[in-house]
């Protein structure tokens, strides 16, 4: 993107405001987070596990254990060195397993360097699937690709609540998702499948990507690259959901993406950095919905987080009585 596309893009984008939907969300579960406490003499719990020091997942955490909180959730965060054993953290997984007061189970990745990647998959398969909140466990995927998920990953529930209760329609529309993770784009594209979408998978390796991604009615971004979604990539009047989370530090870059003279610019060069989305700004301009960063997606995936932790508390204890 040029400077000069920058400056002449006018925004008519619809903006998708993912915060007010998350409020909704939490609004809505306080019943049910009531309702649990006086049936059980206690409300649900959710445990955290954080090993390491990384900034970011100490940010995140944070932001989970206090809307947790405010919803009525007890939320324990388990604190754990950088150098931590993978032994550790899975025998504190085990334990948590065990404990029945103990209703959703989430460990914050990424686990530290001292972990191995192998090591690390079998930690996030030991946690008992009904506490699995993250929606992660081989489990709870499988009954995703059936239809039958109770437990779903919180990013793309959260982008599929966004589309519902914005009236967006899903089925029939042609739904492009740029990006194959395991943790948002394939759950994605189950997901919007499950809603008679048609959907297309892309990923780097995906020949004339932008070509491909102009198809989709529906596009969701979740490549990890700042600015990677360029107008090449959409039609006009396509509903574009930004999924990336990018810290962008340097001026150049911080320019290349957000143009010279742009206030987001300005508000860089105050605080010498930058959040933004997978998404280039200038597709405001072409886009005919978009989800801004932040304040979009991201709220979305911890109101699905506390929602999957009262679903999970309902369900066990149905069953254990």
């Amino acid at each position: 993107m040029t400077e000069g596309t920058a400056q002449a893009s006018t925004p008519t984008a619809r903006i998708l405001n993912g915060s007010a939907v998350a409020a909704a969300i939490r609004s809505e579960l306080k019943p049910r987070v009531q309702a649990f406490a006086v049936r059980h003499g206690r409300p649900p719990s959710l445990h955290i596990v954080l090993a390491g020091d990384d900034p970011a997942s100490h940010i995140y955490v944070r932001n989970k254990e206090r809307a947790g909180t405010e919803a009525g959730i007890t939320v324990t965060v388990h604190r754990l060195s950088s150098d931590v054993s993978a032994e550790a953290v899975r025998d504190l997984v085990v334990d948590l397993n065990r404990d029945v007061t103990c209703d959703g189970i989430l460990v914050q990745s990424p686990l530290p360097g001292s972990i191995p990647k192998a090591a690390a998959q079998d930690i996030f398969d030991a946690i008992d699937p009904s506490k699995d909140v993250d929606g992660f466990h081989p489990t709870n995927v499988g009954l995703l690709v059936q239809g039958r998920a109770r437990l779903a990953p919180c990013t793309p529930s959260g982008v599929i609540e966004l589309l519902t209760r914005e009236q967006i329609p899903i089925s029939g529309l042609h739904a492009v998702v740029i990006g194959r993770s395991e943790i948002v784009g394939k759950p994605m594209a189950l997901l919007l499948l499950e809603r008679h979408a048609t959907v297309t998978i892309c990923h780097s390796r995906t020949r004339d990507l932008p070509a491909v991604a102009k198809q989709g009615d529906i596009v969701v971004a979740a490549v990890g690259r700042a600015g990677f979604v360029t107008r090449e990539f959409i039609k006009p009047g396509a509903v574009v959901i930004d999924v990336g989370i990018n810290r962008v530090d340097g001026r150049e870059a911080a320019e290349a993406i957000f143009g010279a003279g742009s206030q987001r610019l300005a508000d860089f060069e105050k605080k010498g950095s930058a959040i933004c989305g997978d998404v280039d700004p200038s597709v405001a301009g072409i886009a005919g919905a978009l989800t801004p960063v932040p304040g979009g997606v991201g709220p979305l995936t911890i109101a699905m987080l506390l929602k999957n932790t009262i679903t999970a508390a309902e369900d066990r204890s149905s069953i254990t009585g």
